[in-house]
């Protein structure tokens, strides 16, 4: 047990949960398409999201990391050589794949590049100095929504375009409001959880300009419009099913861990493995009927 702990928090620091849950949210969209799944697109996916996320956790790397109040920060900056390993795996894993796929899904995957890195850059100004979009106040829930959305739906349908595969586009457009709505309740209870932190960093998120409460209520209630959207959507039953399957799954991890043992903010991590929960109940269905 102890074992399956260590493994988990590692899979955090390194950002390899991450990684593997925008691989599953990826391959879940050519279940949803009805198409066979991709595999470099998806490996490109996971790819493209280490490389993301492990940069923005290097480019915010304090003076000194061990002095750090956060047990994350001291033990990633410890481990640093871990990042740029796993930064190099991923980024040769990407450039192979890249030969594989349509020039228009490369020129989208480059355009989603570009929008990501203006998440820490500071090209903005406020409040008299240069900010990135994490930075600036609200925004930066909706930019990692919109990022996993071009990626992990947009991307797969560009590719397919590109290869002649007709998609409905009434089916694209309500997906990626459906994973838009999902992205946001799975990253809010972060920001819930990291209102002292990013009070610290000067970070103005959702929760800090909402209050912790009605942080919370807007997760139950983004979780219900999702719920309800999900049978307006043109896909079939089993699938529209293992989605509110796990939008269950999630209201209760939400009510008896994430909310409730706020002390322990492992727990919030639940979140990302629901992103591979979804996948894996999406496939069983899919598999079965």
């Amino acid at each position: 047990m102890r074992f399956i702990r260590q493994l988990f928090y590692i899979s955090i620091y390194t950002n390899l949960l991450i990684a593997c849950a925008a691989m599953a949210q990826c391959a879940m969209t050519y279940f949803v398409f009805d198409q066979a799944i991709d595999y470099p697109i998806v490996v490109i996916e996971g790819a493209a999201t280490l490389l993301l996320y492990n940069f923005s956790l290097l480019w915010s790397k304090p003076v000194d990391p061990q002095a750090s109040k956060y047990a994350r920060t001291k033990w990633v900056f410890a481990h640093e050589w871990l990042l740029w390993f796993n930064a190099i795996i991923a980024a040769a894993a990407l450039l192979w794949c890249l030969f594989y796929i349509q020039l228009w899904a490369v020129l989208f995957l480059g355009g989603i590049g570009v929008i990501s890195v203006l998440y820490g850059l500071p090209l903005f100004r406020y409040e008299n100095r240069k900010v990135g979009l994490r930075q600036l106040p609200g925004a930066k829930i909706f930019h990692i929504a919109f990022i996993w959305v071009c990626s992990s739906v947009v991307l797969p349908y560009v590719e397919l375009y590109a290869e002649g595969v007709q998609i409905d586009t009434a089916l694209l457009s309500s997906l990626s409001v459906l994973k838009f709505l999902f992205l946001i309740i799975c990253t809010l209870p972060f920001d819930i959880r990291d209102i002292a932190q990013d009070s610290y960093y000067h970070l103005k998120t959702l929760p800090n300009m909402l209050g912790e409460r009605n942080a919370k209520r807007l997760c139950y209630l983004l979780l219900s419009v999702h719920a309800i959207l999900l049978f307006f959507t043109d896909c079939s039953w089993e699938i529209k099913i293992s989605l509110f399957l796990t939008d269950l799954i999630i209201a209760i991890f939400l009510r008896f861990l994430v909310f409730k043992k706020q002390g322990h903010y492992h727990y919030t991590y639940l979140l990302d493995l629901s992103l591979i929960l979804q996948f894996v109940l999406v496939w069983g269905a899919v598999a079965l009927f």
